[in-house]
């Protein structure tokens, strides 16, 4: 225990006191929150108003009624293009000159149609998403409010009986209401979801390049010498994890800190703390419990896969290359992670939570997202437990061969006669 100490130690001062290290450290969580912020400051400055055009081919005066709509809109200045079925071509022709020459950012085509069968055309040089959810919704509007017309039916009237339903939601746990929202809880799960996939994979990897560094520049010929390849496996794995523990750790407590003033912060981008928006979840000690021990099993057991990886390879890129089965089994639950979000009791979340190599993120995720019950929590650790120990058994067997093998690449019989052989 003493020699796999050493171990564990001069791997946690190696990765702790790189500059990559206190680089990632630092600009991880100024990078998270200019995902956040940096975009929406860019649409702030970046707003400017679309000028539109609405050709109006019907006989019925609806385009002045849609342009007056449109210039409702704060995004949007229209203004009327009138024309006929017999000059129709010609100022379509005009329209696309002024867009082409960026007088104009586009012009709308309605016609007698429109009113029946809702289809309006638009063609211009901006078909952004937000300015088209903007266009569609006005257009939506006028097209109702026309109809109403057109039936005898006072729009106004039916303005006044519509109403804005403020739904409010709140999560329940164990047959109580919480006073976090469904949203709030989302959010957490989204959270846990990525944090659980990016650390086992980030720390993975720099086991399976320690290992490897090691092997191909000889060193490990040396260490071999002093101690066991399995305590040497060992203090590679925990040294790693105990310095992606300590980067998580600040970056929870720099996570706390931006918390604690959001309300401000929310302020600041004229979100309203009070408004029935998404409640920030509170996170209890059973959540982090929970995470923390998927957290952990979860990243033991692919990183004794990374190296066993590694072990097996002779450069860094023919390792990368090996290293892509692993990374497929990681990768899977991910692309189902949004069906577990939406759906936390589902069969595909409790299969893909009981199944040992997705269980490590899948089981984060629905603890967060929905109820779980202890009997499938216990199952759940039970099942990647057993699966831990048995790879990390087979990984060893590898390992300790393959570190000291030089040439070709194993076959998958040469692996399995290195985990038969006794020692």
């Amino acid at each position: 225990m003493r020699k796999t100490w050493v171990v564990i130690r001069r791997e946690f001062v190696e990765k702790v006191r790189t500059r990559w290290f206190v680089i990632t450290t630092v600009l991880g969580p100024l990078l998270m929150i200019a995902f956040i912020v940096v975009p929406i400051m860019l649409a702030r400055r970046g707003a400017r108003e679309r000028s539109v055009a609405v050709l109006d081919l019907t006989t019925t005066g609806f385009g002045a009624r849609l342009t007056g709509a449109l210039n409702d809109a704060k995004s949007l200045r229209a203004t009327l293009a009138p024309s006929d079925s017999a000059h129709a071509t010609a100022t379509v022709d005009s329209l696309t000159r002024l867009v082409g020459a960026h007088a104009l950012d586009g012009f709308v085509i309605v016609t007698n149609a429109t009113v029946d069968s809702g289809k309006v055309e638009y063609r211009g040089s901006n078909v952004s998403l937000f300015d088209m959810q903007t266009l569609s919704s006005k257009l939506s509007d006028a097209v109702f409010t026309e109809r109403l017309r057109r039936e005898g039916v006072n729009p106004a009237l039916v303005q006044q009986a519509k109403i804005h339903v403020d739904l409010k939601t709140a999560r329940i746990t164990g047959a109580k209401t919480t006073g976090e929202s469904a949203e709030g809880a989302f959010v957490l799960a989204y959270a846990m979801w990525m944090l659980t996939y990016i650390g086992i994979l980030l720390y993975g990897i720099q086991v399976l390049g320690s290992v490897v560094e090691e092997k191909t520049s000889r060193i490990v010929e040396v260490l071999v010498s002093s101690l066991r390849p399995f305590e040497l496996m060992a203090g590679k794995i925990i040294g790693v994890g105990a310095a992606g523990l300590f980067q998580f750790f600040i970056w929870g407590v720099f996570a706390a800190l931006v918390l604690g003033q959001g309300r401000a912060m929310m302020w600041q981008f004229g979100i309203t703390p009070d408004s029935g928006g998404v409640t920030l979840p509170t996170i209890s000690i059973a959540t982090i419990a929970v995470f923390l021990a998927c957290f952990f099993l979860g990243y033991f057991l692919y990183a004794a896969m990374f190296a066993a990886v590694g072990a097996m390879t002779n450069s860094e890129s023919e390792a990368r290359q090996a290293a892509n089965v692993v990374v497929m089994l990681l990768v899977v639950p991910v692309l189902f992670m949004i069906g577990v979000l939406n759906d936390p009791s589902g069969p595909l979340a409790v299969r893909l939570s009981l199944i040992p190599f997705s269980a490590p993120i899948a089981m984060p995720v629905r603890w967060a997202a929905g109820e779980v019950p202890i009997a499938q929590l216990a199952l759940s650790m039970a099942l990647l437990v057993v699966t831990l120990v048995g790879i990390t058994w087979m990984a060893s067997r590898i390992y300790r061969v393959g570190i000291l093998m030089y040439g070709k690449r194993p076959t998958i019989a040469e692996l399995v006669r290195w985990v038969r052989m006794p020692g």
